[in-house]
This record gives C-alpha cells, structure tokens and sequence, in this order.
C-alpha cells in the first residue's frame, strides 16, 4: 500500500469551475485579441502565481509547436479539447462529430467528422487555419490531411496530467490565462483538499477493469482512470504488481488472485462495451472472483462511465472526489 502522493501546490484564490457567462464567448479571429495572443506565444511566458504542477519543459515545448501566429479559424477533432475551448470562451469554426457530447453552446458549430476521419471538403470549406487535434491520433489524422498544406497541432488527452499540460497550452496560447488561471486554481484546490483528508491514512491496493464487447480487461495507469489514482497516491496493481506494459491488458484471474487488491473499479456501459450485468456473470461463470479479498470485503465499485470513461478537464473535480471517497470511507 502506498500513502497519498505529495503534492507540493501553494494554494491560490478557489473560484468556481463555471464562472464564466455565455455572453463573454469571444471569436478568436478578433484582431484586438489576436495582438494580444500573438504577444503571449512570443514570449512564452506564463502568468501563472501559483504552482499547478504542470511539467515546464513538457508545456514549453506543446506550445512551441503551435504556429507563431495565431489563427482567428481554428478546427478541433477532439472531444476534451472542444470542451477545453469551450472553458476559455474561444468558439471553434469546427468541433468534431461524436456520441460523446459536445458542450451546447457549440450546437451551431459545423461538424467535421469522426476524430480519426475527419470530412476534408468541410475543413477545407471553412477555410480552417489551424487543426487542433489529440496527439494520440497524430498518425492516422497527419495520414488523412496529407497534401492539405494546413498547420496542425497535437495535444495529449489521455491522463489527468495530460489535462492539465493541454488546457495550460491552450488558455496560454490564446491568451485566456485568466480563464485558465480561474479553472486550474479550483483544481489545485482540490488536490490540496483531498492531501490533508488523506494525511495518516493508508490507502488501498486497486484494480482497474473495463468492459469491452466481448471482455474485460485491466488498466494500468497510463489510462484516464489509472491516472487518478495514481494522482491520488493508490497502489495500482496492474502496474506494481502484473507489470503491464499497455494500457489494457488481458484480465488473468490466477494472477490477479495471488496479487489481491484491496478495492476493485470496475468502468462499465452498455453503449461502450459491457454493462454491469455482464460484469455479474463474468463473477458468476469464475469462482476466483469469490477468492479475492475485495468480493469478501464488497469494494467492487462500479463507475460512471460518463465520470471516468471520457477525459474531460470539467470533470476532473468529481472524478478526483468520487475515487478519494471509496478511499477514505
């Protein structure tokens, strides 16, 4: 077991997540704005005063691949960066076609597609001039655009510490520190909140399953989820124990027996996979479901997909908070 992670942040004013009017949403192609933001990309400069835990070299050079001028029409094929934008009140020409959902207040914008196929007659259409995509799907969306000759940048959306990186690149970017600054403090804040409910207390070992279609699988901490507990400072067997390299690993009940974790996380959905009653007889069929200490002690928790299976910077609160009160109940 380990105790909760350090976490060295000097706290600054908390301010709520959603502070921000629909009435203040700006267009980024203002030119007033622009001058602003061309002035912040060229000197790199953060004006954050307080410590949010961002890895400076890491951010450093997500924002150096961004265009040195910044673009008024701007496409994003990615669903955690759509809401990214939409927290700092920039309003893309394009936001992605998904079943995820899409804050309302982009209804209007123009879909563009699935975020691995894109429609580039509606890009090109809208006279995009920058494509903001997810760095995990740099390859086959780089694939797709090949001969477009437009600018593009990546951005990581896979773990809690990519949130972070990528909504500090943006907000710095295009010049929305303060709507940033507001939204990163509130989460520093519940980081801080959540180290002093964890001081002298020991937290459990975990395992981390999802459902697939035809199967469950464990997740290491190179998953959104793994990446909260992790934060969290949680012992996450499939790293320390299984030494899984990928991030879903085929679930082995033998090993998963000798290892023993403590509590059990199980990510569900009938639209994405297996839901809770296939859970029930994947126990049902397997009897080294029974053996394990967390089926005895009832620390199987079953998540919301709609928390835990999509990034999502807005949600990191709740997430943070749901998984550290399993732990401390």
């Amino acid at each position: 077991m380990k105790r909760f992670a350090s976490i060295s942040m000097v706290a600054a004013l908390t301010l709520a997540l959603y502070g921000c009017s629909e009435n203040e949403i700006d267009n980024v192609g203002s030119a007033e704005s622009n001058t602003q933001e061309q002035q912040t990309k060229e000197n790199h400069v953060s004006t954050n005063t307080f410590e949010d835990g961002v890895d400076e070299k890491a951010f450093q050079e997500a924002l150096a691949a961004f265009p040195k001028t910044v673009p008024g029409k701007i496409v994003t094929t990615s669903v955690p960066l759509t809401e990214m934008l939409h927290l700092l009140n920039i309003v893309p020409v394009g936001v992605p076609t998904s079943t995820n959902p899409i804050p309302t207040d982009f209804d209007s914008v123009t879909r563009v597609g699935s975020p691995m196929a894109p429609d580039l007659e509606v890009i090109s259409n809208l006279q995009t001039e920058l494509i903001v995509g997810a760095a995990s799907l740099q390859e086959s969306l780089d694939k797709a655009l090949e001969g477009m000759n437009l600018p593009t940048a990546y951005l990581p959306t896979d773990s809690y510490e990519d949130l972070k990186l990528s909504f500090k690149v943006l907000g710095t970017y295009f010049g929305k520190e303060k709507e940033m600054n507001e939204i990163m403090q509130t989460i520093v804040a519940k980081e801080q909140e959540l180290e002093k409910q964890a001081a002298g207390k020991e937290l459990p070992s975990v395992m981390l399953v999802i459902g697939t279609s035809d199967s469950f699988m464990v997740m290491n901490d190179k998953s959104y989820l793994g990446s909260l507990v992790e934060r969290l400072g949680a012992e996450n067997i499939a790293t320390s124990i299984l030494k899984t390299d990928s991030t879903y690993s085929t679930l082995n009940l033998e090993e998963i027996v000798v290892a023993d974790p403590d509590m059990i996380f199980v990510l569900a959905s009938g639209d994405h996979g297996a839901n809770e009653d296939k859970f029930k007889q994947e126990i049902a069929k397997n009897s080294a479901w029974t053996q394990l200490s967390a089926y005895k002690n009832d620390k199987i928790h079953l998540l919301d997909y709609s928390i835990f299976g999509v990034t999502s910077i807005a949600n990191v609160d709740t997430a943070l908070t749901t998984i550290a009160d399993y732990f401390y109940q």
